[in-house]
């Protein structure tokens, strides 16, 4: 474990001089009268979990390229067999991180249960790869989505400038992180606000569809399961990229210690979310196939806005505008669960302390929500984005899959923990094996990208024992570190969180 530097804490009367584990002075077994405990408070509702689980799964994909499925099924039936089975194993990872999260009662998903099954370096190797690399490249992209959304409706004629893209982007990103700064509760209450836009934008899409369905436009169901034939390698790519526009099941379990009454919140909010989801994405694919051919929808770069073209007419310029509030919220929801993920990591050593620190009024993470802005910035304004997430991609799947496997280690090596909700066994067992199966598959079919990202996430081996294992660091880092530990904490009006057993 790395050593704890020294650190200010703060009081009503200003900054005091701490002691190294950081921690306020105590006097008693109680904080001092008339002052509130700096924690982060229980305010994830049943509703607010829902939000917070479909408005990050529900993104720009389903608006804009359902195709990667279609392309690679080679049939309507196929395509829409295939969402409905990655709805079906979405479902199953969800569950068994329901299990997982009112098991083992920490916030950081995936960076929890791979250090409570596996140890602190495949631990520190998940959120070494999710810091530096992962979340700031899927942060950007989701944004500049965003921003291109937001300006489409002012460049109709015209192709939109990219400068005024990233500089919309830039805005829309500082925005979500001031929100996710300022007040958990705003954040959760534009959260349901975002959920229910987005609900409403498949709505403007699924009603039309079924309208069309009820006239008997069904032209394109005839025969459903005839067309190209899909390819060994091309149905596990279907189901890839299935998975991938599902992703955001698990963000509820980032937050575990702010949701209320957990052992039944996570299960119930999970399977509401998944079971909204499933049927959205189906049937808003259903809708798209009554107005679109498949080779309509193969040559469409935004499925959902070619589709309220042909049949919304001038209220097609609404669509576009709902795309944008989607993936401002699929923002909103990332932060405020990733930012958690940060916030764990640093209270276990593997991050530096400074992130571990909450703000003395707001009882936010501050410094674990804004260390994701520079970061995001610095690639929104860099290279290739969508390579950089192809290279990493494998690595969300194989420490998801690594996860949910720790739930059947757990069965066996600890069958007296408490389990107030519990999976049975095949669906842990199908949902790890198919994680692994696509991360296998991508070494095969795609050797480059995948053998770059795993370069990358590997790095992260020599890092921990660089900066977690070795507790020799000469003097003058040690006090370079202290005294910026200290001055941040001063800038930014935060301490650590107060141990209630000390208070």
């Amino acid at each position: 474990m790395v050593r704890k530097p020294a650190v200010a804490t703060i009081s009503k009367g200003g900054y005091l001089p701490g002691s190294a584990s950081g921690r306020l002075p105590s006097t008693g077994a109680r904080a001092a009268p008339g002052r509130e405990r700096v924690v982060l408070k229980k305010k994830i509702t049943l509703l607010r979990g829902v939000s917070i689980i479909i408005g990050t799964i529900i993104g720009a994909g389903i608006f804009i390229s359902p195709r990667g499925v279609l392309q690679n099924t080679g049939s309507v039936g196929l395509s829409l067999t295939v969402w409905t089975v990655c709805g079906l194993l979405s479902l199953f990872g969800a569950l068994s991180y329901a299990e997982l999260g009112t098991s083992i009662k920490k916030s950081g998903g995936h960076y929890t249960y791979i250090l409570e099954v596996f140890g602190p370096l495949l631990a520190f190797v998940r959120v070494w790869v999710e810091l530096l690399i992962i979340r700031p490249a899927a942060t950007a992209v989701i944004s500049l989505a965003f921003g291109r959304y937001i300006l489409e409706p002012f460049f109709i004629h015209c192709e939109i400038p990219e400068l005024a893209i990233k500089l919309i982007t830039a805005v829309g990103l500082t925005v979500v992180m001031v929100l996710n700064s300022t007040s958990v509760s705003w954040s959760a209450r534009i959260q349901i606000l975002l959920t229910f836009c987005k609900l409403m934008a498949i709505l403007i899409i699924i009603v039309p569809g079924v309208v069309q369905l009820i006239k008997g436009h069904t032209q394109h169901f005839k025969d459903a399961f005839s067309g190209r034939d899909a390819s060994i390698m091309g149905l596990p790519l279907a189901f890839y990229y299935g998975m991938y526009a599902y992703a955001g099941w698990f963000y509820l379990n980032f937050v575990t210690e702010e949701v209320e009454n957990p052992e039944k919140t996570i299960p119930l909010a999970i399977c509401i979310s998944m079971g909204i989801v499933t049927v959205g994405y189906v049937l808003t694919n259903v809708a798209y196939f009554t107005t679109l051919s498949p080779e309509d929808l193969l040559l469409s770069k935004a499925v959902a806005v070619t589709f309220s073209e042909r049949l919304l007419g001038n209220f097609s310029l609404a669509v576009p505008i709902f795309v944008a509030l989607s993936c401002f919220g699929s923002m909103n929801g990332g932060v405020f669960a990733v930012s958690r993920l940060f916030y764990v990591a640093s209270r276990e050593g593997h991050l530096p302390e400074i992130l571990s620190m909450i703000h003395i009024r707001k009882h936010t993470p501050l410094p674990a929500v804004i260390i994701l802005h520079p970061l995001t910035i610095i690639m929104l304004f860099s290279g290739d984005l969508y390579s950089l997430l192809n290279f990493l991609s494998f690595a969300r799947w194989l420490f998801i899959g690594l996860a949910v496997a720790g739930l059947i280690y757990l069965r066996y090596k600890r069958p007296d923990m408490h389990r107030p909700f519990k999976v049975p066994l095949f669906i842990p067992a199908l949902f790890s094996f198919t994680c692994l199966f696509m991360v296998v598959l991508s070494l095969y079919s795609d050797p480059f990208s995948t053998g770059i990202g795993c370069v990358i996430t590997l790095t992260g081996v020599p890092a921990y024992y660089l900066f977690i294992i070795w507790d020799k660091k000469p003097r003058w880092f040690r006090r370079a570190s202290d005294r910026i530990t200290r001055t941040l904490q001063i800038i930014l009006e935060v301490v650590p969180e107060e141990d209630s057993q000390k208070l």
